[in-house]
């Protein structure tokens, strides 16, 4: 939390001690505060002001003043008296108790003459010289940043502070105020009201599909009791494993608050069927059960199965997203306990009786019947749809190749990428930075004349900046998204074209604060040469600058600064006595200070004492080659001048390095396009640079963290299909059966880039999560699909016909579970609320990808599933006839090779190349005979 103290009535000086003395100590006292800093503060110190003139004129060196003033300032314990019952303590009592007495300290002694302090120096009770400023609106203040404990809630320790700040501003004088300019704690509350008001809409929309299709109150109050009580069992696992109830964990189950009721739905629905056949309650809770048990096992273990990687991912990533990870997790397991337990049991015995869904219906539930009457004849149209995709393997094919090849085109080309989603935190940063050479008060002046044109946009409600050596910073405050008809995104467009008239310092705006300060486009340049490495820097950010989409391109790297250079004549010093550390020490006190002790004030406050040369002695060179240096064992002084000579240079502001190399990395912010595409477009530019021997390139910055967060989730998504495949593998007991489960799962890829598309969004890290979760619910309705005809198969069925009688039973809950998915993440992906635009992508991609993957799944699934299983059979007949005629060994490689070359489209690569070729050839008329022969020449392998 930020916060400002300023005063109309006091100045600096007293707003500064009231902030040290006692607004911070206030805040120290808080329970769950680790840190509280005081910026732009002034700070009390005694300060001796050494005069060069009279330190020559007295032949007194700066290590004489030095040695003096720490000898005879000074309080020590030295000893204790011991008698024979008692024993007291002895303490030498020699600080020097008020400013006056300062000046007769005596610093040099030669035979009877004494040089005392105030012969050479004047003693200030006064301030340290300030290094930063602090300033709100123009007007100075003393900022206060609070920061909280690792292990304390954000939230509660803002409300403490906020508390705090109330009673501070009832003890101030007239005309001081403290005022809060950034509340974390309110964000984060916030955001987890945000998330709290999506869980509990998606939840009620989710009931109402449920009773949209079961048309019983009944039967959705049976059904809707697996979210309350998966979230409670959520939350105690939260609870023991040592996580807090944050946006996380929260934002995990509004995610899944879809899941959570969809094993509740398929078993009440097939309890619900069972009932319609003519079976008791208690019969139909049984049955109902059993039958779909191992299918709704399999589709809840699938999500778990994509989760786990995440839970274990690695990085910084892994930190934030485990308790999302855990939170899915242990939710959809209990849900999957309470739809075997809870529901069967209410079934049985509170449940509909039996004819409920014959009895007259009136009002919402005549509709409601209507609708289902409806849908009963379009489940059984579906069954002849799948006949007719059946009988079509090639447009089904093609469809889902096309749909693939489709949604990687559409990303690569049209789609974007960033690290985080662009969030409108209601604050624009304006970063300062003056040329390496410029002294603090003309980066004051360059800042506020920033923080000044930042005031004459509308939206702007305070300006607070923040000054240090090197330029500063210009936090903007626009007010929250909700207050204002402009995003944070279009007011930064235009502070950077007012940014554009201003001269003599680099002004960067960065509208995305999610990265913190920093620009998302780093490329770093690495090398052994500064000079050869700058220039190469320098060329590469002019072809930068012409990049679409990258602005305010500039380098990490200031230009040289200016600098003295004092250049010791070792020789002559030497022949003197005088060593190159005696100088250094002299005008390192000299001009940088040292403290030699503290002293306390009337207050009864401790205070340092600083020793340095007085401002009007460090204003140019002569003052320091004027300075004396004493010569060792003796009285005399030279002055720096006889034994140095200075000269004016030029020095590196700043130096960076990478892997023991020098390091310029060049660096942009985005507008108008992703900051991946333009990290993109900006790799090329740089990969094509002929580089020296010993220079390369990296990423940086965001560009890095997000190639590095991707790596690891892409790894995790790629474990996560793994392990669902083995569960499905022992769901179905045979390997050949899931294959069509995973070959549809790219289906969904479709829908998230065009969903993506159409709200403005990218491929980042939440879409990526998105992705994810997809994968394990995208299976789910082809593993009921599947479930229902493998079992008609059993009993006999032909494969055709069991496809279709598994379509027509399983299209209801099929749909019911994508609806009920859809509705609990619909409030997620509108956005509402402060932050909804941060985890907007995730739920965007799930919807997308939810329903194109349901339109493709319920016709391509089916089909992939017959193929495979035909080759499947064919294969072990080609392999039966292998053996018989050769090794088992040697039969069983060849077709599993063969397998192998059909699943990654060699074989039918290889065929369709093949009858391109004859008919090139004009022998397209032999094409159909050598295709109608490949079969028996199949069989003499």
């Amino acid at each position: 939390m930020q916060l400002a103290l300023s005063s109309s009535a006091q100045s600096h000086a007293a707003i500064s001690r009231l902030a040290e003395d006692v607004v911070a100590d206030r805040f120290r006292g808080i329970d769950g505060v680790a840190v509280v800093y005081v910026n732009g503060a002034l700070r009390r110190e005694l300060s001796v002001l050494l005069r060069a003139e009279r330190l020559r004129e007295f032949n007194v060196s700066v290590s004489d003043v030095v040695n003096a003033l720490r000898a005879q300032n000074a309080t020590a314990p030295v000893g204790r008296v011991r008698g024979a019952l008692d024993e007291q303590s002895i303490r030498l009592v020699g600080r020097i108790e008020s400013p006056a007495e300062f000046n007769d300290v005596v610093i040099k002694r030669t035979g009877s003459q004494f040089v005392r302090l105030g012969q050479v120096a004047t003693v200030e009770d006064g301030f340290a010289e300030l290094r930063t400023f602090s300033l709100r609106n123009g007007n100075p203040n003393v900022g206060l940043s609070v920061t909280r404990s690792r292990d304390a809630s954000t939230v509660s320790v803002a409300n403490k502070i906020r508390d705090m700040v109330a009673e501070i501003n009832k003890t101030l004088p007239p005309g001081t105020k403290l005022e809060v300019t950034q509340d974390g704690g309110k964000d984060a509350d916030n955001s987890l009201r945000n998330v709290i008001e999506a869980l509990l809409f998606g939840a009620v929309l989710t009931i109402f599909v449920v009773y949209a299709f079961l048309n019983s109150w009944r039967s959705t109050l049976i059904t809707a009791l697996a979210l309350p009580t998966s979230v409670i069992a959520a939350f105690i696992a939260v609870w023991l494993s040592g996580f807090t109830l944050n946006f996380m964990t929260l934002l995990g189950l509004s995610l899944a608050i879809g899941v959570l009721i969809d094993d509740a739905i398929v078993v009440r629905e097939n309890i619900v069927r069972h009932m319609e056949r003519g079976a008791d309650r208690v019969t139909a809770a049984r049955m109902g059960t059993a039958e779909i048990g191992l299918a709704v096992t399999a589709t809840t273990f699938s999500i778990i199965a994509v989760f786990i990687p995440v839970a274990f991912m690695g990085g910084g990533a892994g930190e934030w997203f485990r308790p999302f990870a855990l939170t899915v997790t242990s939710s959809v397991l209990v849900s999957l306990y309470i739809s075997f337990t809870l529901d069967p049991m209410l079934s049985a015995y509170w449940g509909d009786p039996v004819g409920y869904q014959q009895q007259p219906k009136r009002g919402l539930r005549k509709w409601l019947g209507t609708f289902n009457t409806w849908f009963d004849h379009q489940a059984n149209r579906y069954g002849n749809v799948i006949a007719w995709a059946l009988h079509h393997r090639k447009w089904m094919t093609l469809i889902a190749v096309l749909s693939f090849a489709g949604a990687l085109a559409l990303q690569f080309t049209v789609g974007g990428s960033t690290f985080l989603p662009p969030t409108d935190y209601g604050t624009i940063a304006v970063d300062v930075r003056v040329p390496s050479s410029a002294s603090l008060d003309y980066a004051k002046l360059k800042v506020e004349k920033a923080a000044e044109l930042a005031r004459t946009i509308a939206e702007t409600k305070a300006t607070n900046s923040t000054v240090n050596q090197g330029g500063g910073r210009v936090y903007v405050d626009i007010g929250k998204p909700r207050t204002r008809s402009r995003s944070s995104f279009d007011v930064a467009a235009d502070l950077r074209k007012l940014m554009t008239q201003l001269v003599g310092a680099e002004y960067v705006v960065i509208d995305d604060m999610n990265q913190g300060v920093r620009k998302p486009v780093q490329i770093q340049f690495s090398g052994p040469d500064s000079r050869r490495l700058m220039a190469i820097t320098g060329d590469f950010m002019e072809k930068m600058k012409a990049i679409p989409g990258a602005v305010d391109v500039g380098l990490s790297e200031q230009e040289p600064k200016d600098e003295l250079r004092i250049e010791l004549n070792r020789g002559l010093a030497n022949a003197m006595g005088i060593a190159a550390g005696d100088a250094a020490q002299a005008l390192r006190v000299a001009f940088a200070g040292v403290e030699v002790g503290d002293w306390v004030d009337p207050t009864n406050e401790s205070r340092d004492v600083a020793v340095r040369l007085h401002p009007d002695d460090r204003v140019n060179a002569a003052n320091i080659e004027r300075l004396p240096i004493a010569v060792s064992g003796s009285n005399q002084m030279v002055p720096l001048d006889q034994i140095a000579t200075v000269t004016m240079g030029k020095g590196p502001a700043q130096i960076q390095h990478l892997d023991s190399k020098r390091m310029v990395a060049v660096s942009a912010n985005t507008q108008g396009r992703a900051s991946g595409e333009v990290t993109a477009d900006a790799m090329k530019l740089a990969r094509a640079i002929d580089f020296p021997q010993g220079y390369g390139i990296t990423l940086g910055g965001a560009s890095r963290d997000q190639q590095e967060v991707f790596r690891e989730m892409g790894i995790a998504l790629v474990m996560g299909i793994a392990l669902m495949y083995l569960v499905l593998v022992m769901q179905f007991g045979s390997f050949t059966a899931p294959l069509p489960v995973m070959l549809s799962l790219p289906l969904s890829l479709i829908g998230v880039v065009v969903a993506l598309l159409l709200t403005k969004g990218t491929l980042n890290l939440m879409s990526f999560i998105g992705i994810i979760m997809l994968m394990g619910l995208v299976a789910k309705n082809a593993i009921l699909l599947l479930d229902s005809a493998r079992k008609e198969e059993a009993k006999g069925v032909e494969r055709e016909e069991a496809l279709m009688h598994a379509g027509r039973v399983r299209l209801r809950p099929i749909l019911m579970t994508t609806f009920a998915l859809i509705a609990g993440m619909m409030p997620v992906a509108i956005g509402l609320g402060e932050g909804g635009e941060f985890y907007r992508p995730m739920a965007v991609a799930i919807i997308g990808g939810t329903i194109t993957s349901t339109l493709l799944t319920l016709l391509v699934v089916p089909t992939f599933y017959d193929s495979i299983e035909i080759a499947r059979d064919r294969a072990f007949a080609k392999f039966r006839r292998r053996a018989a005629r050769r090794n088992a060994f040697v039969a069983f490689v060849l077709t599993f090779v063969e397998a192998i070359l059909a699943l990654l489209m060699v074989r039918m690569i290889y065929r369709v190349g093949k009858r391109v070729l004859l008919r090139l050839m004009g022998r397209g008329r032999a094409a159909p005979q050598l295709a109608h022969e490949a079969p028996a020449a199949g069989h003499d392998d």
